[in-house]
């Protein structure tokens, strides 16, 4: 099992914790990895895209202009595609770009990230985040302190909100829980900041 050592939030060593190397110390499937996050990407598409042929745009019923003697190529409408105001070629209509990524390639995904973490070396631990109130400055101080770079993703065991306040107005940085953390957002920051808490959560979930 990978040992780390764990933080406080003053950024001193507040003993180690070992991770079980099922989840944290398999080798990174960049397959499973690419499938999620493309998956994940898709399924945030609006798809409301939407223009009009040349069976929606207005007009087109008179021949704009004369058939010969104008050195213009014949025209039979208006809302030729090769007109100005014309319809558009295969315009694209509303869709729904949502598709299913199976459990079990979900699942070794996140594993493959989670161990990239570990093996690239960002990966946080903490012993504890808590705040009595909600205080951008304070949360700013233990980024800080435990040497975070300006994209991070905090994750918790269970909601906080005096956490969630804290870090909502730090630009790069997220708050997630167990439950609602994706492949996606661990890839897409630096450091992956976890609870002690968190990490034996996670260790229940995946195992």
């Amino acid at each position: 099992m990978a040992k780390v050592t764990m933080l406080n939030m003053t950024g001193a060593e507040a003993g180690t914790i070992e991770l079980n190397d099922e989840i944290f110390g398999i080798e990174p499937n960049q397959n499973a990895v690419h499938e999620v996050v493309k998956n994940y990407l898709a399924n945030q598409r609006q798809g409301t895209q939407s223009a009009k042929t040349r069976a929606e745009v207005r007009g087109g019923g008179r021949k704009p202009f004369r058939q010969k003697g104008t050195g213009r190529h014949r025209q039979g409408s208006s809302t030729d595609p090769s007109q100005v105001g014309g319809g558009i070629v295969f315009a694209p209509k509303p869709r729904d770009y949502r598709y299913k990524v199976s459990k079990k390639v979900k699942r070794l995904a996140m594993k493959s990230v989670l161990s990239s973490k570990v093996e690239e070396k960002e990966i946080i631990v903490l012993d504890e985040l808590k705040f009595d109130a909600p205080k951008t400055k304070e949360m700013v101080k233990v980024l800080e302190n435990v040497k975070a770079q300006k994209k991070a993703l905090i994750v918790m065991a269970e909601k906080d909100e005096n956490v969630i306040r804290s870090a909502a107005n730090i630009p790069g940085v997220r708050t997630a829980l167990v439950s609602t953390m994706n492949v996606y957002e661990i890839l897409n920051h630096t450091n992956f900041i976890v609870t002690k808490d968190a990490i034996n959560k996670i260790e229940e979930v995946y195992a």
